[in-house]
């Protein structure tokens, strides 16, 4: 079970952060990611790391303003900087099975979900 929390309201330029916390099973997992999905358009990466060697990947428009963030095998943070109008959305939190290190911001490759926080920027 993923569970998200930490969104909220901020202005432009502003910073959040969320979080995800992980019970259950977490150790039949290669991948772990934040997905963001806005009104009207499809569920994107934005960052993601391969628990086996840590490789990252972030989405290009949140490169040098995020930062995605592993503590042990229960925690994951996305800390959120410089955020834009256009970062607003619906933040999700992903575990997944089927994902490589060149498919990280693949949301098909993630089979475990959070509810998900949102993010409003103005």
């Amino acid at each position: 079970q993923l569970v998200e929390s930490g969104g909220g309201s901020v202005q432009a330029g502003g910073s959040l952060n969320v979080s995800c916390a992980a019970s259950g099973d977490t150790y039949s997992t290669y991948c772990m990611g934040w997905f963001c999905q806005a009104p009207g358009k499809e569920r994107e990466g934005v960052a993601a790391f391969y628990i086996g060697d840590g490789t990252q990947f972030y989405a290009d428009s949140v490169k040098g303003r995020f930062t995605i963030v592993q503590e042990g095998v229960n925690m994951m943070y996305l800390q959120m900087n410089n955020l834009k109008l256009e970062d607003a959305a619906m933040y999700y939190c992903a575990a997944g099975l089927l994902c490589t290190k060149s498919t990280l911001g693949v949301p098909g490759r993630y089979n475990n979900w959070g509810q998900g926080t949102q993010v409003t920027v103005s």
